[in-house]
């Protein structure tokens, strides 16, 4: 019996996970008589690679799994992926770029179908890596986030909401291109410098500066910075402007958006369109007054410059403000960003539209209720903070996007209810037409608009019918899908198969939530608000937050700064137990650090360090050719003072990492594991039983101490232990024993 010289981690990785995986060890039963334990695994986007913040995930969540298998728990881990919305969208309209084409070459389904089976071609991608790091995931309960369970149930949530009038359509800011027809998520939108006239216009007692006179119909203030000692005496009155169209009165408001060294330190607020106004709007509760169409002219807001497009009105706005002695100067030659959309490179225009909300108010509390009385537990304590102030401060939930990449919403319009439909669609020779649905229909049928359909967009006052399914001949669904984090905040309810299934029932609640710090608001809050909005209970009982690895200078990993770190490389140098242990032992206790490097390089060389005390075990118990006894109290009597000191020792190691772990202070237990194996049973006990003559008692104790090591080790390092599990079982009492299953140590 002997082991090769070195471990070798390339050699035994993916073996030694097909063994865990063909054992059943992963897929836990439901146990009357066990405790089950449950962590969800937050869904990595199904067509992207892991990156450090996602293997410090998997690494962590698996350690807890572990452990908690090992002490006798049903313990379930669930995998899934995530869809991932715009993000993966975008990832598929490059690879269209690649092929000379863009996702306005087709109707919604095709690209839909398009995108379906990119992800699908992907997605064993994410799952590989998943099993590359040693996740005991159970695969049998795989989950995506749009399998059909998934989305019936999601639409099922949306649909009560809607009964139960926690949903409502209202207006909010989004990119329109008035050329294309349809909405650009802020990803989408290209920025570009260019030169435009600067005009300065006299508003009242002032002169200010916009390169968008043609909006001033629908201005609703204007603005200065509240330090700009020029304009003091003016804040919070009125001041009466002639406007072209008659004089009108204006409120002076004070808000820090104003940047008092632009044009004359006075800006004129349009909150319809444009973003920075549109918020200063909301901070002031302004007036909304859209004077720009779906169809890029000017509306009846406009009075006599009502019909003109936006080219058009600006030059006759400039024109008659010169005519009426209200155009003080133009600066020709001002330059600044535009945001145009990257499909044809035409302006942006920040326009209202109707958009699908979530009142927050009888969700939140109770959501919020919940930790502060310490019914969900935020690890470590001092992230809970940022918690209640998000709480708080929590607005209505916008929950619809405009992406084909997602869960449709269960809306639909008649058409002959809702004439004004804004329709973009592709026709039987794939040109593409925008317009009203009434005009649309004097040349085209419904089922053609149906079957081409791109976008639509539903004005504010439109009837609407929510439906799982189509309500009859004249109806068409609205084109949206839900925000994301909609889908995956009901994520521990719809992967456990909420409400009726077993696993629900015996799974639920969960026991940790294990995430990122930066998405305790867009994530965790929603989880927790879902889960008691749904079942009265919330989803989990603790959550850890982890910081963000960041680059090994200390800066956000960046593919422009050129530091990003592949965690695959480390994989491959060092072995997946280094780079897990490396990443567990150098985080902060949930706050950011770089990236861990040399203690990667660490746990390789202590990897190596435990290979080679098995391999000395092993000649050890070679030399001693007579059976030696496996450690019981019918030893004690025999007992050295070493080896009462590493037994006490042990018993002291097993405490502290089953105490830093309750905690979820992982580095701290990983650290106790380290320093007894290293410095206490290596480089002391192990170099006293070299001489020793009582090998009977010596080596009986090397191997229980030993065995136990290995034990607490493996959550954290669970290649190299099983492996070396595996070798020395003719050295156990139970050979044929795998270490994931074994029991964990307990302390006499």
């Amino acid at each position: 019996m002997s082991m090769d010289k070195t471990y070798n981690h390339k050699e035994y990785e993916e073996k030694i996970y097909k063994l865990w995986e063909k054992s059943g060890a992963f897929t836990p039963k439901i146990d009357p008589k066990k405790r089950p334990f449950t962590i969800v695994l937050p869904p990595p986007n199904a067509s992207g690679k892991m990156h450090t913040g996602n293997v410090l995930m998997i690494a962590t969540e698996d350690l807890l799994v572990r452990w908690k298998r090992m002490q006798g728990y049903s313990a379930l881990w669930l995998p899934g992926t995530d869809h991932a919305g715009f993000e993966t969208q975008i990832t598929f309209e490059r690879k269209l770029k690649e092929e000379e084409k863009s996702r306005f070459d087709f109707d919604r389904q095709t690209l839909y179908k398009k995108i379906w089976d990119f992800v699908q071609e992907n997605k064993h991608l994410i799952e590989d890596q998943i099993r590359s790091m040693g996740a005991s995931v159970d695969w049998t309960r795989n989950k995506f986030t749009l399998d059909l369970d998934i989305l019936e149930s999601v639409v099922k949530t949306f649909n009560k909401m809607y009964e139960d009038g926690l949903v409502y359509r209202a207006d909010y800011m989004v990119n329109y291109c008035p050329i294309c027809g349809t909405t650009f998520a802020d990803l989408e939108v290209k920025h570009k410098e260019r030169k435009d006239p600067l005009y300065y216009i006299k508003y009242g007692p002032f002169v200010l500066a916009t390169v968008r006179p043609e909006t001033k119909f629908g201005d609703t203030a204007v603005a200065v910075h509240p330090n700009d000692k020029r304009y003091k005496g003016y804040i919070g009155k009125e001041i009466e402007v002639d406007g072209l169209l008659g004089k009108f009165k204006l409120k002076v408001i004070a808000d820090k958006f104003v940047d008092p060294k632009f044009g004359t330190g006075v800006v004129k607020v349009t909150p319809a369109h444009d973003k920075n106004d549109y918020e200063a709007g909301k901070r002031h509760t302004l007036e909304v007054k859209p004077v720009i169409g779906l169809d890029g002219r000017l509306n009846e807001k406009a009075g006599k410059y009502v019909g003109l497009t936006i080219s058009e009105a600006r030059e006759k706005v400039v024109e008659d403000l010169k005519k009426y002695g209200l155009l003080e100067k133009i600066d020709e030659n001002y330059t600044h960003t535009v945001a145009v959309c990257y499909k044809g490179g035409h302006d942006i225009e920040p326009t209202i539209l109707p958009n699908w909300f979530i009142k927050v108010e009888s969700l939140k509390k109770p959501a919020h209720d919940v930790v502060i009385k310490g019914k969900v537990k935020i690890y470590p304590k001092w992230q809970e903070v940022k918690y209640h102030r998000w709480m708080e401060s929590m607005m209505d939930w916008p929950i619809s996007r405009q992406v084909v990449w997602g869960i449709r919403i269960p809306a639909w319009y008649s058409f002959n209810e809702n004439p004004n439909l804004q329709i973009t669609f592709l026709n039987k020779d794939k040109v593409t037409i925008t317009g009203r649905l009434a005009d649309l229909l004097k040349n085209s049928s419904l089922d053609d608009i149906r079957e081409g359909l791109q976008t639509l967009i539903a004005p504010g006052d439109a009837k609407v019918v929510i439906s799982d399914k189509n309500p009859g001949k004249d109806y068409l669904q609205e084109t949206d899908t839900f925000d994301t984090w909609f889908s995956s905040g009901q994520w521990p309810l719809v992967t456990l198969g909420y409400p009726e299934s077993n696993d629900f029932k015996y799974f639920y609640p969960t026991d940790v939530l294990e995430t990122g710090w930066e998405i305790l608001r867009l994530w965790v809050s929603r989880m927790i608000m879902f889960g008691i909005y749904l079942t009265g209970k919330p989803p989990f009982k603790d959550v850890y937050l982890h910081g963000i690895v960041r680059a090994l200078d200390g800066r956000k990993m960046s593919k422009s700064l050129g530091n990003v770190i592949n965690p695959e490389e480390y994989q491959a140098e060092f072995g997946t137990d280094a780079l897990r242990m490396g990443l567990i032992s150098g985080t902060a206790n949930g706050k950011d650090f770089n990236f861990p490097a040399d203690k990667v390089i660490a746990f390789r060389n202590f990897a190596n360090k435990i290979w080679n005390m098995a391999r000395f075990m092993l000649i050890m118990f070679d030399k001693y050719k007579e059976d030696v006894p496996f450690y019981s109290a019918e030893l004690e009597n025999k007992l050295k003072k070493e080896d009462k000191d590493v037994l006490k020792e042990l018993e002291n190691t097993i405490k502290k990492v089953n105490t830093s772990l309750e905690k979820y202070r992982f580095t701290d237990a990983a650290e106790s594991i380290y320093h007894f194996m290293w410095d206490k049973l290596a480089s002391e006990y192990l170099e006293e039983t070299k001489d020793r003559e009582d090998k009977e008692v010596s080596l009986s104790v090397l191997r229980y101490v030993y065995f136990n090591s290995l034990k607490l080790l493996h959550p954290f390092m669970p290649f190299i232990t099983e492996v070396i599990w595996q070798e020395l079982k003719d050295l156990r009492k139970y050979p044929n024993q795998l270490l994931i299953t074994s029991s964990w140590p307990k302390i006499s």
